[in-house]
């Protein structure tokens, strides 16, 4: 078994590039998360007028298994106010509310680091007729600069797509693919 002792001037070399990729990555971070923070609440306001939404760093306790480590990690705590209602953690709302809120965050996190399409399935499933309409007006929005492909059943969702592609069964046990671009048939 062979060992090899890095000399002590690469030590201290190494330990400098650590520090310093841990200030460049909390740099990074700080950075992110502000720019994170603006467009959170910029989109959560167009799902819920009025309402506001934003993201809290949390220090999580130390842990508890005595491993001595010390060190803390911190987390994100989302909190939103619809309107009409206090602000309260992401865990305390309803259904489609924590739907729109976790939506706008993902949007939110587009924004910044766009992407030339973006895939969603079943994203909105959980949600009612009202909050299908917002969905599909923040959506409709987005689309103007990506291109989205949404795996959905909802037909008011279906009602904003430029093309639609499914599979149909005409005759039992035989399935057929099916496509058809909207913009064609409105232009008709």
């Amino acid at each position: 078994v062979q060992t090899c002792a890095l000399p002590i001037y690469s030590m201290a070399s190494l330990k400098e590039i650590i520090q310093r990729i841990n200030r460049t990555t909390k740099d990074m971070f700080a950075a992110t998360f502000i720019e994170l923070q603006e467009k959170f609440g910029e989109v959560f306001g167009k799902f819920f007028p009025g309402g506001r939404a934003e993201l809290q760093l949390v220090e999580e306790p130390p842990a508890e298994n005595g491993d001595g480590s010390g060190h803390q990690e911190p987390g994100i705590d989302i909190v939103a106010q619809p309107p009409g209602k206090r602000l309260k953690s992401i865990t305390m709302l309803s259904g489609g509310e924590k739907t729109l809120t976790a939506m706008a965050l993902l949007f939110a996190s587009f924004l910044i680091r766009p992407t030339p399409f973006c895939l969603l399935d079943e994203i909105d499933a959980p949600l009612d007729e009202e909050n299908i309409g917002r969905f599909t007006d923040v959506l409709r929005d987005l689309a103007q600069n990506a291109q989205f492909l949404v795996i959905t059943h909802n037909k008011r969702t279906m009602g904003i797509a430029d093309s639609l592609f499914g599979v149909t069964m005409e005759e039992p046990g035989v399935s057929k693919l099916v496509s058809v671009r909207l913009g064609d048939l409105q232009a008709v």
